[in-house]
């Protein structure tokens, strides 16, 4: 018996046509996605407004401190005209703020003026890495606290959770060497904030305390820059 093509394909459906471009969606397919775009923007908008609002605990807690940022950034001053080290540590965002800080140190921050020694602890991959391999990553500030710091220089501490154990042993490595440690945390009181120097713990939700945390960087840097001014203009009296 001889089968013919057309009917081996007897049963099967017929392609769909392709579709037609430029064919616009009905007009209440068009309002229906409108709308959802609407919500979602709307909705959108509510999560970053209270984002925003959530900011201001964290900047009155700062002005709250006012005192003790303006302390910090004059005893900075004296101790690195002197020639002391300040030298900083955080984890994940928290170390981007203690690069921030020792970057404007290094550099500058409001106008010209001269540097100062100032060694953010995580930006030296090699020496990351090679500690938290051979030591773990517990001691991997504290290792690098005994090799940069001399009695009288200043270890800054950035946590928003004040429990970092790497944070922790590093308070115990400059407490041996004689180093004044302060730190920036969240919510207090933490262990970080009951075993430094000084603290000041920005009371508000986690991003908004790391958020505070930068703008007490500035207000220090502010503090200090001025203080290295005025002792500058004192000298050429």
């Amino acid at each position: 018996m001889t089968t013919h093509l057309s009917d081996t394909y007897t049963d099967r459906a017929a392609p769909a046509a392709p579709a037609r471009e430029g064919v616009s969606l009905a007009p209440a397919h068009r309002d229906q996605e409108r709308r959802s775009q609407d919500a979602v923007q709307q909705d959108a908008r509510r999560i970053v407004m209270e984002h925003l609002r959530a900011v201001s605990p964290a900047v009155e807690s700062l002005a709250q401190n006012a005192g003790t940022l303006a302390g910090w950034g004059i005893e900075m001053a004296t101790r690195l005209i002197a020639g002391q080290r300040l030298l900083a540590a955080g984890n994940g965002g928290s170390a981007a703020e203690a690069q921030h800080l020792t970057a404007e140190l290094v550099g500058r921050f409001d106008g010209e003026r001269e540097p100062f020694s100032a060694i953010s602890l995580h930006a030296e991959s090699s020496a990351v890495t090679a500690i938290a391999n051979d030591y773990g990553f517990d001691q991997l500030f504290a290792r690098q606290v005994r090799a940069h710091g001399r009695r009288g220089d200043i270890l800054v501490l950035l946590s928003t959770s004040g429990k970092s154990p790497n944070l922790l042993g590093a308070v115990t490595a400059a407490r041996e060497a004689g180093i004044t440690t302060w730190a920036l945390t969240g919510a207090g009181p933490n262990p970080l904030t009951e075993c430094v120097d000084d603290f000041i713990a920005v009371e508000a939700q986690s991003a908004n305390a790391q958020e505070g945390h930068l703008i007490a960087l500035h207000a220090i840097c502010r503090a200090f820059d001025a203080e290295v001014r005025r002792r500058r203009q004192e000298e050429q009296r």
